[in-house]
């Protein structure tokens, strides 16, 4: 087990190398990304990318404090599923009712890759290989629908 130093300086590691490998790359609109911390431009409604120790994921997520709120937006992404899931080439999990790690409640749609290790630098590519395209995807997906949120 790695102490929360260790642990906090191999994050770190990854996350550099991975925003290194993403940065030549160009949003779906044919402007500069910042890969790493993405931005929608709609508050409360952020792509969010996570690693550990047993997992991968990417995600939608939305942290809006009204319930309501939150919950409209939830239901105005599940009208544009299709258009997620043509853009991905696969379903997502979709959750409403989702507690971060914060012991927030937010709603969350997302995908995850299991059995991956970001302590192991042996499982980098495999992570990459696994984030790369889906953030890509929820870029070209962005660039479809934002106008609809502002």
């Amino acid at each position: 087990m790695y102490s929360r130093q260790e642990a906090s300086g191999w994050r770190k590691k990854f996350w550099t190398s991975f925003g290194q490998y993403m940065q030549p790359l160009q949003g779906a609109g044919g402007r500069p990304v910042n890969w790493l911390n993405y931005k929608t431009g709609i508050r409360h409604l952020y792509f969010r990318m996570d690693a550990d120790n047993k997992k991968a994921g990417i995600g939608i997520e939305l942290h809006h404090a009204d319930p309501l709120v939150q919950g409209q937006y939830f239901e105005k992404l599940r009208q544009l599923k299709s258009i997620l899931e043509h853009s991905t080439g696969e379903e997502w999990d979709w959750n409403r009712s989702y507690t971060n790690e914060e012991r927030k409640p937010i709603s969350r749609i997302g995908t995850t890759l299991t059995g991956v290790n970001l302590f192991d630098t042996g499982d980098w590519p495999a992570i990459i290989s696994f984030l790369k395209p889906r953030i890509l995807a929820l870029d070209e997906f962005w660039d479809k629908v934002k106008e609809g949120f502002e």
